[in-house]
């Protein structure tokens, strides 16, 4: 295990304020901040903020924090995002024209100043243009559209007409938080005074917590901003440790020098073996799947028509025709179907869950299930049948395939894409298992030119298309799959401003990626558990929805 910093004294204990049903201003603290909360992670990587270039695993930790904000905040209670940076918005009655109020009481880290529209616009055209954010086609496209505009009667108040409707569902995705897919906003003065890479790493942003020093693959310590317009926190400083092995994030846990940590289900028991230790669980956490990679039947975007490097109708779950009715297609679905089945969800929602989840048919449809086309069982456990089918395909004794773990802090996550690896070397597939850390792999499906499957962790969903811009050509990442069908029905249900509109599309691209098992499988939804140490209270009334893979809440941790 690393040494981590030695914590301060800890403050005494203050009163929690009451819950907001938005993000106002919470009363403020009993005490200046004093003392160190630790935390425990598998991957930091570089410390990076700037919306334009960073990359993950970053962009998922920044938006955990927080050292950043966004214009809104998740509420999965009513399945909308409320107010945070924007006290509130309106949306025109056929969904093209968003009119955004800013905040004006929002100052920015390292003194730059009181946040303004210009630095709301600002921080969205650095999304717009990145090429690593998952949302950057989105972003271009709605905020930024050739044929809409922008407009600002005051420093606060925004008003942006996007060419065209869109559904509410991509536009909420980009502005609510805690997400690895918001926009957030940062100081458009220090990038014109300080520059890109000092933006980049010594990042102005608005949230409860700053940047202070960070050392790759050590720690990043953040200090509490004192008088935040939202909540200062208890603790002046929050350090995060780097630490990827979990025997070394429980020993930490054990000896009291983490507070709390990324942890894997199994470790439960050592963590109830810590006096005054407790746990905290949180429900419907993550949903989880396995990614077939490869089918990318739609040309690279370079313009000349050529296929993106990754599509190798070689691999035995590709077909060379993307027509679905075609023998070839059939025969690749014939391969999926084998290996969606030999995965017992059951037994690894049992046994590397402890009984924290439950199975399902498809990532991205937790909590929608009722609407898949038949509630029985869509992949129920059948080695023999599984075996028999790559038979039928033409692959009796099996093939070579490359499995990797993207690696992204929810629980007990290589250990079930262990599983599956295993369960596929029973049918005999000959499985390369990559544990690496996301920082490498995610690069690969960006570029298009991973060729295997990927186990693959996300949060919860306002709505199933909301994570549907990963299967479209010009998204940025890509689940690595992509055909001229979902190509047209995912923009149809994204532009769809009526619910029952979208929900009709959704449910098309449903039965497509079933009865083609096209693109993804479902493995299994779970409950995320925290462990909370003996020097912290739990704050389980201050978790912020959104994406609950990473703890969060941080600043509204107080001492025991």
């Amino acid at each position: 295990a690393k040494a981590v910093p030695t914590p301060k004294p800890a403050p005494a204990a203050k009163a929690v304020p009451t819950p907001k049903p938005t993000a106002a201003k919470a009363p403020a603290t009993a005490a200046k901040p004093s003392g160190t909360l630790t935390v425990g992670q598998k991957e930091l990587g570089p410390y990076q903020a700037n919306p334009k270039l960073i990359g993950n695993p970053q962009i998922f930790l920044n938006s955990a924090i927080p050292i950043t904000e966004t214009l809104g905040m998740y509420n999965f209670d009513n399945g909308q995002v409320g107010p945070m940076l924007a006290k509130s918005w309106d949306v025109s009655a056929d969904g093209q024209t968003w009119t955004f109020h800013i905040r004006d009481d929002v100052e920015f880290h390292k003194g730059f100043g009181n946040m303004t529209v210009e630095d709301v616009a600002f921080s969205f055209r650095q999304v717009a243009d990145s090429t690593k954010h998952a949302r950057s086609a989105n972003a271009k496209e709605m905020f930024f559209a050739e044929n809409g505009s922008q407009t600002t009667s005051d420093d606060y108040t925004w008003v942006v007409d996007m060419g065209q409707p869109f559904s509410e569902v991509p536009i909420y995705e980009l502005i609510g938080t805690p997400r690895a897919v918001g926009a957030w906003i940062v100081s458009k003065k220090q990038w014109d005074e300080d520059g890109e890479e000092e933006a980049n790493f010594n990042t102005a942003a608005t949230g409860p917590w700053e940047i202070d020093e960070a050392k790759t693959g050590e720690f990043w310590r953040m200090k509490a901003v004192e008088d935040h317009w939202r909540v200062t926190p208890a603790f002046a400083e929050l350090i995060f440790m780097e630490i990827p092995e979990e025997s070394a994030r429980v020993a930490g846990f054990k000896t009291g020098n983490l507070d709390t940590f990324v942890m894997a289900l199994d470790s439960i028991p050592e963590v109830e073996s810590v006096k005054g230790a407790t746990l905290m669980q949180v429900p419907n956490a993550v949903q989880a799947g396995i990614n077939f990679y490869g089918q990318l039947y739609m040309p690279a975007r370079d313009g000349d028509g050529e296929s993106w490097p990754a599509y190798n109708p070689d691999n035995p779950w590709v077909s060379p025709n993307s027509d679905i009715t075609s023998p070839e297609w059939a025969t690749a679905r014939t391969v999926r179907l084998a290996m969606s089945i030999a995965i017992d969800r059951e037994a690894i929602v049992d046994n590397m869950l402890q009984g924290f989840g439950r199975p399902i048919t498809l990532k991205d449809w937790m909590g929608f299930e009722d609407r898949l086309p038949s509630p029985e069982e869509t992949w129920p456990y059948d080695p023999a049948r599984a075996k028999s089918l790559l038979a039928d395909a033409g692959y009796p004794d099996g093939f070579k395939a490359t499995l990797t773990t993207a690696i992204r802090g929810a629980p007990s996550e290589v250990e079930a894409c262990e599983a599956v690896a295993q369960y596929w070397d029973a049918i005999g597939i000959d499985v390369d298992f990559q544990r690496v850390p996301y920082g490498t792999y995610r690069p690969t499906a960006v570029a298009r030119t991973y060729e295997g499957m990927s186990c693959h962790n996300v949060g919860p969903r306002l709505s199933p298309i909301q994570g549907m811009a990963s299967f479209l050509n010009s998204g940025n990442f890509s689940w690595g799959s992509e055909h001229p069908i979902t190509e047209e029905l995912i923009p149809m249900a994204q532009k769809s401003v009526l619910p029952a509109d979208r929900i009709k599309y959704e449910d098309q691209i449903a039965k497509f990626y079933i009865d083609e098992v096209f693109g993804q499988t479902g493995l299994y939804a779970v409950d995320n558990v925290w462990p909370v140490g003996p020097n912290i209270s739990p704050w389980s009334d201050f978790v912020k929805q959104g994406d609950l893979r990473q703890i969060n809440g941080f600043e509204y941790i107080t001492p025991r």
